[in-house]
């Protein structure tokens, strides 16, 4: 899985208006907020203003706003607007590919890593998330056996078990 700064930058200022809404924040407010770039931003917000996330008031009491309550925005639906389908292979869809001998079923395999960053993506709203109250699905994969762990951090057959307490991660 790689989010692209524009994904999470995106995310991040979606995040920011769920927190104040229906409030507006100007772009430099959520820039200095949120560490970003406000020339990057101000783009990000356009984007998210052409999918109908967000709204733009002028004036005195003026900036960005969501379009939408908090909870009807999944994290999804904002990462579509900067990167398109969430999960594609080479730029296409993995249910259109067709691979040849051995690597026939990859496309399934490719199918349902979709499926499963879905699961979680799909149902997480803004709302959720600004209220560090994330669905119980998502609980369970994060107290997940070495979900936390970066590939090669435990050794090879040792089992390391999540606990409350989050590891620190590099």
């Amino acid at each position: 899985m790689r989010i692209t700064a524009r994904v999470d930058y995106a995310v991040r200022a979606a995040l920011e208006l769920a927190a104040v809404a229906p409030e507006a924040l100007t772009a430099e407010r959520i820039a200095t907020a949120q560490q970003i770039p406000v020339r990057f931003l101000q783009a990000i917000l356009r984007d998210l203003q052409g999918a109908r996330l967000v709204a733009s008031q002028r004036g005195r009491e003026g900036g960005y706003r969501l379009a939408l309550p908090p909870g009807e925005i999944s994290l999804a639906r904002v990462m579509r607007v900067e990167q398109g389908f969430l999960a594609d292979v080479r730029g296409e869809r993995p249910e259109d590919l067709d691979y040849p001998g051995p690597a026939a079923a990859l496309a399934t395999v490719w199918v349902a890593a979709r499926a499963s960053y879905r699961q979680v993506l799909e149902r997480v709203t803004l709302a959720d998330v600004v209220a560090g109250k994330l669905p119980a699905h998502v609980d369970e994969l994060v107290a997940l056996e070495d979900a936390w762990l970066s590939f090669g951090d435990a050794p090879s057959g040792v089992s390391t078990r999540a606990t409350a307490a989050r590891p620190e991660r590099d």
